[in-house]
């Protein structure tokens, strides 16, 4: 699974053990009261591989595993993550995920044959530092997004996407640079099909 090759996700009893053991801390999780911060953050501690001093996931929570997934300084993940991590996924510092995002490491043969038989594989996601990914968006296995990115919402990022840049879209892809200007904006609207 690991070394991205092909794995029985369905009948090895190893994976179904760990994968039941990362629901139920989800589980646990997610009926934890919002301010219990401190229960909170144990168990993420617990579930995820690593993270470090100020981060912030808030429920409902789910992932397969949890110890392939690193979070940096500074993380923030809204309501409804999903992070699929059959293979690593990284985060770097001041990453903030906006509600309703999925991050899907696993993939499955285009065979039926392969893929009746519960065979699957699994390719890491990375995300750099300074990313902000918008409400919506589905990363898919394999996939890099540098640092400095936003990422719009709704977008299916299927494509490695280079730093400093804006993208959206299915598939997404990139639109224009982060540059100088963007600083002396509050936000970018669209007026009659126009950023303005």
């Amino acid at each position: 699974m690991l070394h991205q090759l092909m794995y029985d996700a369905n009948y090895d009893p190893e994976l179904l053990e760990e994968r039941k053991r990362a629901k139920d801390l989800c589980y646990e999780y997610n009926q934890l009261k919002p301010s219990d911060e401190a229960g909170q953050r144990t168990l993420m501690q617990q579930l995820l591989g690593r993270t470090k001093e100020a981060f912030c996931i808030i429920a409902p929570f789910w992932c397969d595993y949890g110890y392939n997934i690193e979070v940096g300084e500074n993380f923030f993940a809204n309501h409804n993550t999903v992070i699929l991590d059959a293979a690593k996924v990284t985060f770097g510092d001041n990453v903030f995920i906006a509600p309703n995002c999925g991050f899907y490491t696993a993939g499955h043969p285009i065979d039926a044959e392969r893929r009746n038989a519960g065979l699957e594989y699994a390719c890491p996601i990375t995300v750099g530092d300074n990313v902000w990914i918008g409400g919506g968006v589905q990363v898919m296995p394999g996939v890099t997004i540098g640092s400095n990115v936003v990422i719009g919402g709704g977008s299916v990022v299927v494509k490695d996407i280079p730093g400093n840049s804006v993208a959206v879209g299915n598939p997404c892809r990139v639109i224009r640079p982060i540059t100088e200007a963007d600083k002396e904006k509050c936000w970018d609207r669209v007026v009659d099909g126009k950023s303005i």
